[in-house]
């Protein structure tokens, strides 16, 4: 059943997200990569943990559609542009069955 909210992933994406290169993790060695419009973010922010209740999270944070990195999986990298590389630590996915719905991905810095 269509929603007045399907499609809204990809708006906000356009609108308030940047390219951040995606880096798999089978491919972080052979430099193969993409850039993807989404979400990067340092500050803390609200989420909802495993038991469905508000929390604070102040990990590193990456939001990005569910149809631009089907792949996506723990360990994969990304690089926001900031000179940094973050690991995928955690994966929310939305509940939406809206193909551009949003993950939500708790990061860990990459020390150099």
């Amino acid at each position: 059943m269509a929603s007045l909210f399907d499609g809204m992933g990809g708006t906000l994406s356009d609108l308030f997200g940047a390219p951040v290169r995606y880096i798999p993790s089978g491919g972080a060695s052979a430099g193969v990569g993409r850039d993807v419009q989404s979400l990067f973010r340092r500050a803390p922010f609200d989420a909802i943990d495993d038991d469905g209740r508000p929390v604070v999270t102040f990990l590193p944070s990456w939001q990005v559609r569910r149809d631009l990195v089907p792949e996506l999986a723990r360990g994969d990298r990304i690089e926001p542009g900031d000179g940094e590389s973050y690991t995928v630590v955690t994966i929310r996915p939305e509940t939406s069955p809206d193909a551009e719905a949003f993950m939500l991905c708790a990061l860990d810095k990459v020390l150099t």
